[in-house]
């Protein structure tokens, strides 16, 4: 069933990835096969109109207040607008994320703790009801940074728990004061998974904003209809506050949760972007299908880049076993990461620290681990002596939970990391659940034992750091309690010098390392494809699909 929102006023099939392995002469041929990205603008002359099409998925619900879930935080980068954003385009290299304003045409830092934004004037909301297109203004922002820190059910409060106040000073002027000097807070109000600002009256009208006709932005598309399970439809806002954009008139989003499927659509010319997160395509499917992509379709732009998805097993460090180091280091000798990235990446993968490669700027190497290093090795021997030692001679069970989030690299990798854990004794119990149920439990730390898929894609190393080591955060899943590092996670975030930042950060990933707290796994390298007739855009990390389609325009 098609649900309109009133704007008033042939089959491919993957091969059996298990049996292959990368060579060094596929990984060569591939690289050879992707052009890099031109990192200067394009020159040619924007042009307006056409339907971009894109494979994505279908929300849970429509309040990213209220969900964690990237299924609805990717739709409001096309609908919604915050007061800071990441640049984007072809100028922008993957994994760097520099500040401009959204809504904000400019702000100040009078002193540590306090912040001022000037806002932009004559934004207006979408010309739909309830809203019918009013302007915004600093109230709007106010009531959407307080309903956001205080409405019930927000598994993401947390990112404004360092918030004192917000006030509005005028019509177009709005104040934030922390409660201690935070060096990451410009980031917060920047990041879009959430802190869209959002519209009273739509809140006021449904009681929270999980129907599609509460989806009233001000962002550079309106969602026009919504089809549940199998697409929505975005359309031009007509009066977005920047002149002339966008220049895209419609997108066409479609859910498709087969692979097969997906991949015959691309091979079609369907999806303008690739079909993986964030519109990439797996590097198995690349290797499948790249030939045939060379005849169909020629033109495809692609370049290469680590993904910020960390795949991990997480556990449950408060209780026994994991909660004996031991033990822990003994699970991260077990694990096989080579073969796994071999396995189900073809080669084409990095294994992290706590911070992934992708953040180059902050992460460090795995051979830069200090100590922890060590730890990184397979070596199964080694596993089994450590779990003999920490009384667990002949192993122990436990159960994993997983989804699969339409991945069939991950169900392939969920395989081959039971088997690793198996071969040193520990019997894994599979408990698989659909996505609704994972977010509501899993993903917020409701979970038995262990716990293995991607984390959250941050896009700083405080989110990666603080918010998963810090006790009591509700995104510490592992149930984390280390004085020493919690010591550390707070003061890193009291330096404004990037530069002694980074260097507590360092310390804080060698620890991390040594004590195995989180296991992880691999990154993919990812290959971002999109259409030669998509001009001026620029693939990177992140939800921000809107924003990096924002400037970007069809010649076709």
């Amino acid at each position: 069933m098609s649900i309109p929102i009133s704007s008033q006023g042939p089959s491919v099939t993957r091969r059996d990835l298990l049996r292959r392995s990368a060579s060094a002469a596929a990984l060569a041929a591939l690289g050879s096969t992707a052009p890099s990205l031109s990192r200067v603008a394009s020159a040619q002359s924007p042009k307006r109109g056409g339907t971009l099409t894109l494979r994505l998925w279908d929300p849970p619900h429509w309040d990213p207040y209220l969900i964690i879930a990237f299924k609805t935080q990717i739709p409001y980068s096309f609908t919604h607008s915050r007061l800071i954003k990441h640049k984007a385009g072809p100028a922008i290299a993957p994994g760097t994320f520099p500040f401009e304003g959204d809504l904000a045409e400019s702000w100040s830092q009078p002193d540590d703790t306090t912040y001022l934004f000037k806002l932009r004037r004559g934004v207006r909301f979408h010309p739909k009801p309830p809203v019918n297109g009013r302007e915004l203004t600093a109230e709007d922002v106010v009531y959407s940074m307080e309903r956001f820190r205080t409405v019930t059910g927000n598994p993401q409060a947390y990112m404004l728990a360092a918030l004192d106040k917000v006030e509005a000073l005028d019509r177009y002027t709005v104040k934030f004061t922390v409660k201690e000097p935070y060096a990451w807070f410009l980031d917060m109000l920047a990041n879009p998974m959430t802190l869209a600002i959002v519209a009273r009256e739509c809140v006021e009208k449904f009681d929270d904003l999980k129907k599609p006709e509460a989806v009233v932005g001000t962002g550079p598309w309106m969602l026009d209809s919504y089809r549940p399970n199998v697409g929505y439809t975005l359309v031009r806002n007509p009066n977005y506050f920047l002149a002339g954009l966008p220049y895209i008139d419609r997108i066409e989003v479609f859910v498709d949760e087969d692979n097969g499927s997906r991949i015959a659509a691309f091979l079609g010319g369907k999806y303008d972007l690739g079909w993986e997160f964030p519109g990439s395509i797996n590097r198995t499917d690349w290797v499948q299908i790249k030939e045939q992509l060379k005849r169909r379709r020629p033109g495809l732009q692609t370049v290469e880049y680590p993904t910020n998805v960390a795949i991990k097993v997480i556990m449950r460090t408060d209780r026994a076993p994991y909660s004996d180091v031991r033990v822990r280091r003994a699970m991260s000798h077990a694990l096989n990461r080579q073969g796994l990235i071999e396995a189900v990446l073809e080669g084409g993968g990095v294994t992290n620290g706590a911070v992934p490669a992708a953040l180059k700027e902050w992460a460090l190497p795995v051979d830069q681990l200090g100590e922890g290093s060590r730890y990184y090795k397979f070596d199964p021997v080694e596993a089994r002596r450590l779990l003999a030692e920490a009384g667990y001679p002949r192993g122990f069970s436990t159960v994993m939970d997983f989804h699969n989030f339409g991945s069939t690299v991950l169900v392939d990798a969920m395989q081959l990391v039971i088997k690793d854990f198996k071969d040193v004794g520990i019997e894994v119990k599979l408990n698989q659940k659909e996505y609704g149920a994972f977010i509501s439990s899993t993903a917020v730390g409701n979970y038995e034992g262990i716990y293995f898929g991607p984390a959250t894609p941050f896009l700083d190393p405080d989110s990666y750091l603080y918010t998963i080591y810090y006790p009591g955060h509700p995104r510490n899943i592992a149930r984390i309690n280390d004085p020493a590092l919690t010591e550390m996670l707070v003061r890193q975030r009291r330096f404004s010098d990037p530069a002694r930042r980074r260097a507590v950060i360092h310390d804080i990933q060698r620890l991390i390392a040594g004590q195995q707290y989180l296991l992880e796994a691999y990154s993919a390298v990812l290959i971002f494809a999109w259409d030669n007739a998509l001009k001026n855009y620029g693939p990177n990390l992140g939800y921000d699909y809107g924003g990096r389609l924002l400037s970007a325009w069809l010649d076709r």
